[in-house]
């Protein structure tokens, strides 16, 4: 039986259609791509650079390779995926812009989530002259993995340079529950977005 996936993980595997091929970035243990395998009948490919969970998703049985996002994305063909997953992870990338060019080639369509570096929590704490810590980023800025801090209209812009459409913005608050009012870039904790190539 697949452990609980966390909020977001929940909510990128019901966009994503059963059968699918999908290429989960960043997988970690492989958690949401064992749960596709499970009950969407998808196949894939996850990617992590961790050594210890690209082990855990092998004991999983879920097909993983070792790469580094950021330089080595081109070993995967055009079109050799339906979806590319990327869930919380563009900010801990060197290189976010490349990677979304990539991912925009490798499949049509992209499922990204991300922490809102603008949730109002944090505008406070920088206010206050401290570096935002929160549920969605619990590191100091001195031991954080977070390499690139951006809110919802500074990824949107980034969206816009690489050529994306955002077919859906889903905000969630800090609970993981879905945002239904105009306030998501104060409001969330974080967004899952649904990308296709303009």
């Amino acid at each position: 039986m697949t452990a609980r996936l966390r909020a977001d993980l929940a909510l990128i595997a019901g966009l994503i259609e059963p059968g699918s091929r999908v290429l989960d970035l960043g997988c970690g243990s492989g958690m949401l791509l064992r749960h596709l395998m499970d009950h969407q009948h998808c196949t894939g490919t996850g990617v992590e650079i961790d050594p210890d969970a690209v082990l855990v998703a092998i004991r999983q049985g879920v097909p993983v390779v070792e790469l580094d996002m950021d330089r080595q994305l081109g070993e995967f063909c055009d079109r050799s995926y339906d979806v590319v997953v990327l869930s919380k992870t563009l900010q801990a990338l060197r290189r976010p812009r490349q990677v979304l060019t990539e991912m925009s080639r490798i499949a049509s369509r992209l499922v990204l989530s991300m922490p809102n570096f603008g949730h109002w929590r944090n505008r406070v704490r920088l206010l206050r002259g401290r570096m935002p810590m929160s549920k969605e980023m619990p590191y100091p800025w001195y031991d954080t993995p977070n390499l690139h801090h951006a809110t919802l209209t500074d990824l949107e812009h980034l969206f816009r340079i690489v050529r994306l459409q955002v077919e859906r913005r889903i905000p969630l608050d800090v609970n993981g529950r879905l945002i239904r009012d105009r306030a998501a870039g104060l409001r969330a904790g974080s967004v899952v977005y649904v990308l296709k190539n303009a």
